[in-house]
């Protein structure tokens, strides 16, 4: 007897509206890391705002991307208009603690004030960028803008990491290892909901686990 599948439902996205292709996507391709990015327009206002489609995307050279949608009638947001006109910005893991800051970034914010007033986070002195850093936040890679890519309704820009900055204590810089039983950040899940990332296990054998793996 042929294999009894188990039924599916099927979409042709050919078929729907970008919307719906939107509110699935986003809410199937989870949990997603979320890239608090800071940024600085002509005037010196330091804008910083949440990004969930992002990701890591290479070491050599040490590249990542982020996705920023187009508002209405081609207009930018501040994050986009910002790296395209000077190719610098600062992306930040936002961890526990300043989850609910990290959040509230995403309030729509006259480009004339800073999200990190507002939601009471502190400008720190980046190396190699004029953006400035989040002191708050656990992890931060200054970038520079290395390449771009424009659909009809995104902006993809992909950074090249120049420099990193973490919390003392984080890395082990001798093995350059990263202490995970000290890191809990947290991610995007579908609508509007996020998880934390203490949940953990290892899908290796006892023989298998290297150094990297531990969390002791």
């Amino acid at each position: 007897m042929p294999t009894q599948l188990p039924p599916t439902t099927e979409i042709d996205f050919s078929a729907i509206s970008a919307y719906q292709r939107y509110k699935l996507m986003a809410s199937l391709i989870v949990p997603r890391p979320i890239a608090l990015v800071t940024t600085v327009n002509a005037q010196g206002v330091v804008n910083a705002a949440p990004f969930s489609m992002f990701n890591m995307l290479g070491e050599d050279p040490p590249i990542l991307m982020i996705s920023i949608n187009k508002l209405q009638d081609e207009l930018l947001k501040d994050t986009a208009a910002n790296i395209l006109a000077n190719g610098e910005f600062v992306v930040q893991i936002a961890d526990e603690p300043m989850a609910e800051q990290m959040h509230r970034c995403g309030d729509k914010l006259p480009a004339s004030q800073s999200e990190l007033d507002a939601v009471g986070l502190t400008a720190a002195p980046s190396r190699t960028v004029r953006p400035p850093r989040i002191a708050e936040a656990p992890v931060a890679f200054e970038c520079h803008l290395s390449e771009k890519l424009e659909t009809a309704s995104r902006h993809i820009f992909i950074g090249e990491v120049r420099w990193l900055h973490a919390r003392e204590g984080l890395i082990d810089l001798e093995r350059y290892r990263v202490h995970l039983q000290h890191y809990f950040p947290v991610a995007r899940f579908g609508a509007s909901f996020y998880v934390r990332t203490r949940d953990r296990f290892s899908m290796q054998t006892a023989a298998e686990v290297n150094s990297i793996d531990s969390l002791d």
